[in-house]
């Protein structure tokens, strides 16, 4: 009796596990991948589809690491008041143990606020993009076409709009990343009689990124549409579902740093409720602690 007590053990153990973890024991990286039909898709990047392309890219990377957005949002808004060499350096000098795609947003305070502040929004645009990277760029494409055809997006003096087939948003000056800012309820439908519709996407808001953020991509990252391919750092992004687990992006001149994080080397001055007002609205930056701590963006 005792062998035939150890097999059913044995297999009430296996079941158990099976159950918990949705497979055999220690598969938890062959997990299903989602999937999401175009609808879900289109919904789920309405509100960056509009972004330029640099920022949508490091964004869509950084995504794919929603555990670490937290953490960086928080670093980000106690150093907002750092700009160019000052900030570049300052994230060097803090040994921060995120991705450097997260890394790079931390210059977007405002934005990775928004992405801190809807964890299940970012977690399931991260997952859609490992498991489904043409399928979000197409997404990306349907959208951008719909904002174009009512008439919302179009070149101005912060950004070039390609006429397509692809359609690209491009910086009229590649160190300057503006962040629009519109309503998803409005863009992508047909305006009601009278609207103004140069009026709906905000361009003023941006941040000057120089030479110093090259490590982290800024310069050269970019699509390649219509072969569904992106490019950060100048090198093709290669995360996906299956290899999330052991993917490491490279990133030339970029140094990583492993284990827990040293001690805090800046003063931490969190964002005043009109500089997060300014981002949130579209409005050029107001920049309260410039004087005492260095540099304007």
């Amino acid at each position: 009796m005792r062998p035939i007590l150890r097999w059913k053990k044995s297999i009430l153990v296996l079941f158990l596990l099976t159950f918990i973890t949705g497979g055999i024991p220690g598969l938890a990286q062959a997990q299903a991948p989602p999937s999401y039909p175009p609808a879900e898709l289109d919904k789920l990047v309405t509100r960056i589809a509009l972004y330029p392309d640099p920022l949508l890219a490091q964004i869509l990377g950084a995504a794919t690491y929603p555990d670490q957005i937290p953490d960086a949002a928080k670093w980000a808004d106690e150093h907002h008041y750092l700009a160019g060499d000052d900030l570049a350096r300052a994230i060097a000098e803090d040994h921060l143990p995120w991705d450097p795609s997260v890394q790079a947003m931390l210059p977007f305070p405002s934005v990775l606020e928004m992405m801190a502040s809807d964890m299940n929004w970012t977690s399931e645009l991260g997952n859609a993009f490992l498991a489904q990277q043409q399928d979000v760029m197409d997404a990306v494409q349907r959208m951008r076409k719909e904002a174009r055809d009512y008439g919302y997006l179009r070149t101005n003096a912060q950004v070039v709009v390609s006429a397509g087939p692809s359609i690209t948003i491009v910086p009229v000056n590649p160190a300057f990343i503006c962040v629009p800012v519109y309503d998803p309820a409005i863009v992508f439908f047909a305006p009601r009689p009278g609207f103004f519709v140069g009026g709906a996407i905000g361009f003023g808001f941006g941040v000057t990124l120089g030479f110093a953020f090259r490590p982290w991509g800024w310069g050269i990252t970019y699509f390649t549409w219509d072969r569904h391919e992106l490019f950060i750092a100048n090198a093709r992004w290669g995360r996906t579902w299956a290899n999330r687990g052991g993917y490491v992006h490279p990133y030339a001149g970029f140094q990583r740093w492993s284990g827990p994080r040293g001690p805090e080397q800046h003063q931490t001055i969190p964002r005043s409720e009109a500089e997060r007002r300014a981002a949130r609205e579209g409005h050029a930056r107001v920049e309260e602690h410039h004087a005492e701590h260095g540099g304007r963006r």
